[in-house]
């Protein structure tokens, strides 16, 4: 098993609808406006940028994102990533009775140097957080969604 690599999925249930949530989803550089985990978001150009990530645990990751997939007529957005992880990222959205499922879902491998060093011991809490990271996100986007009158 390699220690350093993982794959994360997540499910978001939001009572907007998926064209809205595609659109704020695609909006990177606001993310740190409803997502209190990604702290900056820098744009290089139209289809990449840097962002610095930070949740509970005392670090911060600096990945460069790429967007490789941006299709609205099948909801799917799919960034590859490097930098303190590499690897790569998509959100995969579908209609739902009450608004949208956002199905989030994530591989890559860690390569910043004390996250390797610590791989075994600490993979628990990686994951802890990462899950709590996720969580803020939801709450987060659904606020954001709903004050801007977008919720169903």
């Amino acid at each position: 098993m390699d220690w350093c690599h993982y794959r994360f999925r997540s499910r978001w249930a939001l009572p907007t609808p998926p064209a809205a949530v595609f659109d704020a989803l695609q909006r990177a550089e606001d993310y740190p406006r409803w997502w209190p985990q990604v702290r900056e978001v820098v744009p290089a150009d139209g289809t990449s940028g840097t962002l610095r990530i930070r949740s509970v645990l005392p670090y911060d990751l600096v990945l460069t994102a790429r967007a490789v997939r941006r299709d609205p007529a099948t909801g799917v957005l799919e960034i590859e990533m490097s930098g303190d992880l590499d690897g790569w990222a998509r959100w995969t959205l579908t209609a739902d009775k009450t608004g949208t499922l956002a199905r989030y879902d994530q591989e890559v491998d860690v390569t910043k140097p004390l996250m390797r060093r610590l791989a075994v011991p600490c993979r628990p809490l990686f994951r802890a957080n990462h899950a709590l990271m996720m969580r803020a996100g939801r709450r987060g986007l659904a606020a954001y969604l709903a004050a801007d009158g977008r919720a169903v």
